[in-house]
């Protein structure tokens, strides 16, 4: 068993390692490039003086600037302002649903970059060791005095690359992961805001007295008061008679 473990290592040698850890290197490139056009697109996508316009309590002007808007902002404070009605209780737990189903989306491809950055350099090191293996293989073959160590001088240098290649892939998987990880944490943090300000308004006194739109209450629109009657003068009444 362990013979034909040996044999399988010094016949494949570093050379595969190599090509996995140059396809992943080009897979982490073409991720990152990915998530940075969409986190740059949600990041534009930014309503300007939203957390104002519901610290004030103007629901109706804060409704019409998010409009159809995308973005992870945009999509907690519409699901905020929906359930403004319920009070502040209702709206916080419309933001923590909003964000729960927003966030995955942010999420997607960052698990790939941490793993890629974490266990790349072992994946290096992992190409290294079967390449000295291969290299002290051929120590024991070597017939002329001299040639033998030549060739596992060779075959370690060779081998040491893969660890270089190894590290080369995960500095920016790493940089790429925490960089991203921070943006969404940004995101998060803004999108939580707008719920604290619109539950922070909705907590006013005034405005739990008479909900977060106040209206007048039914008929005391439509009944208007009556205007006095006119003295009658007595002049016209005995002028009738």
């Amino acid at each position: 068993m362990t013979r034909s473990i040996f044999e399988l290592f010094t016949r494949a040698g570093a050379e595969w390692v190599m090509v996995l850890l140059v396809a992943l290197s080009v897979l982490s490139l073409a991720v990152i490039l990915e998530r940075a056009v969409f986190f740059a697109r949600q990041g534009r996508a930014k309503v300007p003086e939203l957390l104002a316009l519901l610290k004030a309590g103007r629901l109706d002007e804060a409704r019409s600037r998010l409009g159809a808007r995308p973005g992870f902002e945009a999509e907690v404070a519409r699901a905020a302002l929906a359930a403004a009605d319920g009070g502040p209780a209702a709206v916080s737990e419309a933001v923590a649903c909003a964000i729960a189903e927003v966030r995955p989306g942010f999420e997607r491809g960052l698990s790939f970059l941490g793993t890629l950055g974490n266990n790349a350099p072992f994946l290096g090191l992992f190409g290294t060791v079967v390449g000295i293996i291969r290299a002290f293989s051929d120590l024991s073959i070597g017939g002329v005095k001299g040639a033998g160590a030549t060739a596992v001088m060779s075959g370690i240098s060779e081998a040491l690359v893969a660890t270089a290649v190894g590290i080369f892939v995960a500095i920016p998987a790493v940089v790429a992961f925490n960089g991203f990880n921070r943006w969404l944490r940004t995101l998060t943090t803004r999108a939580e805001a707008v719920g604290h300000a619109l539950a922070s308004y909705l907590e006013r006194d005034e405005v739990r007295a008479g909900g977060p739109n106040p209206r007048p209450a039914r008929g005391e629109s439509e009944v208007h008061p009556r205007a006095p009657r006119r003295p009658t003068d007595p002049t016209e009444t005995k002028g009738a008679a």
